[in-house]
C-alpha cells in the first residue's frame, strides 16, 4: 500500500438496519428519507468521510437487505455480505416535530451457525488484511448473536496481531474484554450504568477507566457529551476539550468518535492527534442530522482548536 492509499479498516456489524425517516422539507412538505443505518454503518460512513477505506462485514437478507446493499454501494462503502434468509431489521423514525422519535423497529435476524461461520471468516480475513478491526454491537436488537462470540473474535484477532477497537456496553463489553482489546470507546453514562464507575465525578471516572484496563483494555476513551472526553493512552490520562457547538442531533456522535479512533490507529497517528480528531468528529456530528456524516474539512479544522491536556496525577 502506498502512502496515498486510503487506510483500510474492517468493521464487524452483526446488525445493519434500513432506516426510514419522515421529515419536513424546507417548504413544509413531508419528505421520506431511506438510508442504511446501525452502529456499524455509522462507523463505516465516518471512516470513509475522513478518507479511510472501511470494509463492512454484515448479514444481509430479504428485500430490506437488497435495499441496504444498494444504498451502501451508492455511498461507496465496501461490504462483505453474509446472505441470510430473513430480512434485515428496519428502523422507522418521525422527525417532523424537530426531535427524532422512533416509531417502529422491525427485528433483525438471529444468525444461525452457518451464517455466523461465514461472518466470522469474513471478519478474520478482512481484519488480517487491514490490521485494525472495529467491533460494533447489535443496536439494542436481542438474540442476534451470543455474547461469547465477542470474546472469541477479540481473542483470535489479538493473537494474530490485529488491533481491535470496540464500542460496546453491558455484557458484550465484558465478553470482548476477556479476549483483550487495543482500545475501548465508551460513554461516561455507560461506564456508570454498567458498574465500572460509581459516579460521574472525575476521580470516579478515572477509577472506572482503571477497571476497564484491568479487565482487558490497553487504552480507553470515555466520551462525556459537552464536557469533552477522557482518555487513558500512552501511559497517561488525558482531558480532551473541543470547542462547544450547538447540538442538533446527538445520535451517532459516539460512533463518529470510534470511527476516527480506528482510522487514526490504522494510519499510525500519534495519541494527541488521534484524540483531537476523534473529539472533533463527535462534536461536528451533533451539528448535523445524519449519523456519521460530518464533513472532513470541518472535523480537521475543529481538531486544530481542540485542547488536549494531561490529567494531573
Amino acid at each position: 500500500m502506498t502512502s496515498d492509499s486510503p487506510a483500510p479498516v474492517c468493521v464487524f456489524a452483526p446488525v445493519t438496519l434500513l432506516t426510514i425517516t419522515i421529515e419536513l422539507g424546507a417548504d413544509g412538505a413531508e419528505e421520506l428519507h431511506v438510508h442504511p443505518g446501525g452502529q456499524g454503518v455509522w462507523v463505516a460512513r465516518m471512516i470513509r468521510g475522513l478518507g479511510g477505506r472501511p470494509v463492512l462485514c454484515t448479514p444481509l437478507g430479504g428485500e430490506t437487505g437488497d435495499v441496504i446493499e444498494h444504498l451502501l454501494e451508492r455511498e461507496g462503502i465496501e461490504t462483505r455480505p453474509v446472505r441470510v434468509e430473513r430480512q434485515n431489521g428496519t428502523l422507522m423514525q418521525d422527525r417532523r416535530g424537530g426531535e427524532r422519535e422512533d416509531i417502529w423497529t422491525g427485528p433483525s435476524p438471529t444468525l444461525g451457525r452457518h451464517a455466523l461461520d461465514d461472518l466470522y471468516s469474513h471478519v478474520l480475513a478482512e481484519s488480517l488484511g487491514a490490521g485494525v478491526c472495529v467491533i460494533t454491537g447489535t443496536h439494542l436488537q436481542e438474540h442476534v448473536i451470543e455474547d461469547d462470540l465477542y470474546e472469541r473474535l477479540a481473542g483470535d484477532l489479538r493473537s494474530t496481531g490485529v488491533r481491535v477497537v470496540v464500542d460496546l456496553s453491558d455484557d458484550p463489553l465484558r465478553s470482548v474484554l476477556r479476549g483483550g482489546v487495543h482500545l475501548v470507546k465508551v460513554s461516561d453514562q455507560e461506564l456508570v450504568d454498567d458498574g465500572w464507575a460509581e459516579g460521574h465525578e472525575l476521580p470516579q471516572l478515572l477509577a472506572g477507566i482503571d477497571r476497564l484496563r484491568e479487565a482487558g483494555a490497553d487504552h480507553v476513551v470515555v466520551s462525556r457529551g459537552g464536557e469533552g472526553s477522557l482518555a487513558a493512552m500512552d501511559g497517561r490520562c488525558w482531558l480532551v476539550e473541543p470547542p462547544r457547538l450547538d447540538v442538533l442531533d446527538t445520535r451517532g456522535a459516539g460512533d463518529s468518535m470510534t470511527a476516527a479512533l480506528a482510522l487514526a490507529t490504522a494510519r499510525g497517528d500519534g495519541w494527541e492527534d488521534m484524540l483531537r480528531v476523534s473529539a472533533a468528529a463527535g462534536s461536528v456530528n451533533v451539528t448535523r442530522h445524519g449519523s456519521g456524516s460530518a464533513r472532513p474539512e470541518a472535523v480537521l479544522r475543529l481538531a486544530e482548536r481542540t485542547r488536549v491536556s494531561a490529567v494531573p496525577g
